[in-house]
């Protein structure tokens, strides 16, 4: 259905807001627009690209500061996080992280991205993996956005394990899933 400039702004704002990773191509493609129109919607609009939204949501998202390893250090962008409960990030697959004969990803930039997760969401100084349970369920190809979902299941605080499940998402289809065995210095 094609709409007037205005209705498209005003729906344009209305789905970043609901979805705020949702790419240029997407929504060209929801608006039966180019991406070249999108873009000069958002310009106009004032609406950052995809990089800077995941950026800013980030921001505001992460309260509480991720203590087991320097943020840099984590694979993949973090755009939500409480310590000791849940954690997500966001990874794009990029030409240097896959195969260049089909542009596969290297299966070690998934898991370094839900391991480095699991880490993170970790609330101490020191946390290190013990043990890894993982299943990679389909490949990832280049150009394809991972989100990886980290949830703590289970803290022992006799001996200072931690269990944190990890899924990984293209859109809504699961790509990894591991179980992290941690090792932390507390609790």
């Amino acid at each position: 259905m094609k709409r007037n400039k205005r209705e498209r702004q005003q729906l344009l704002v209305e789905t970043i807001k609901e979805t705020p990773f949702i790419t240029d191509e997407e929504l060209a493609e929801k608006f039966s627009v180019s991406v070249q129109t999108i873009r000069l919607d958002r310009l106009e609009l004032s609406i950052p690209e995809l990089r800077e939204r995941i950026k800013n949501v980030a921001k505001k998202s992460l309260e509480d500061e991720v203590k087991a390893l320097p943020i840099e250090e984590v694979i993949g962008e973090i755009i939500d996080m409480e310590l000791d409960h849940s954690a997500i990030s966001i990874f794009e697959v990029q030409q240097e992280h896959v195969f260049t004969r089909n542009g596969i990803a290297r299966g070690h930039h998934l898991f370094a991205q839900a391991n480095s997760l699991a880490v993170a969401v970790i609330n101490d100084e020191l946390a290190l993996t013990a043990k890894a349970n993982i299943h990679f369920t389909r490949s990832v190809n280049l150009g394809e956005r991972i989100i990886a979902k980290a949830k703590v299941s289970h803290i022992d605080s006799i001996t200072g394990r931690t269990t944190v499940e990890v899924n990984s998402y293209v859109n809504t289809e699961l790509v990894f899933k591991g179980e992290f065995d941690m090792y932390r210095a507390k609790k």
